[in-house]
């Protein structure tokens, strides 16, 4: 019987043992999207109001320099692990890609996609420290805490 697995993607090893472990582990009938929250780094980089912080406007342009290299880092990491799935054997039209940008946070984002019908969220663990993972908690933490009427997958 088809699934809708929905698998958290960033660019980080993590994430794509998460996908490695769907291609190796799930049936090629399987409905899989590969979903990431990125943040909005047009809004941001267009942002002139003269209440930013002098120190925000001098280093602004490296800012967006630089969030503009995450998401071709991201759009990368969807194009692998697109093709991960695809040698696994699942057919192109069952792999779904979506990206969105950040509106509550990345966690809440994973949380309000899950919720729209799909039978199963995949995560890789992040790497943080225990004292570090205590302090800030991990995407991986919060989707577990409070995602309602799905199943939870984290690979570590």
């Amino acid at each position: 019987m088809e699934k809708r697995i929905l698998i958290a993607i960033d660019d980080s090893e993590n994430a794509m043992r998460g996908v490695e472990f769907v291609s190796k582990s799930f049936t090629t009938d399987h409905r899989i999207t590969l979903f990431s929250v990125v943040l909005d780094t047009p809004a941001i980089c267009d942002l002139n109001s003269p209440g930013l912080t002098p120190y925000f406007l001098s280093q602004k342009a490296a800012f967006c320099e630089l969030e503009d290299q995450k998401k071709d880092l991201m759009t990368k990491a969807m194009r692998e692990a697109r093709e991960v799935l695809l040698k696994a054997g699942f057919e192109e039209k069952n792999i779904a890609v979506k990206i969105e940008d950040k509106k509550k946070g990345v966690a809440r984002g994973i949380i309000d996609e899950g919720d729209s019908g799909y039978d199963l969220i995949v995560l890789g663990r992040r790497g943080l420290s225990g004292i570090k993972e205590f302090f800030l908690g991990s995407i991986s933490q919060k989707v577990l805490q409070s995602a309602k009427g799905v199943s939870i997958l984290v690979v570590d």
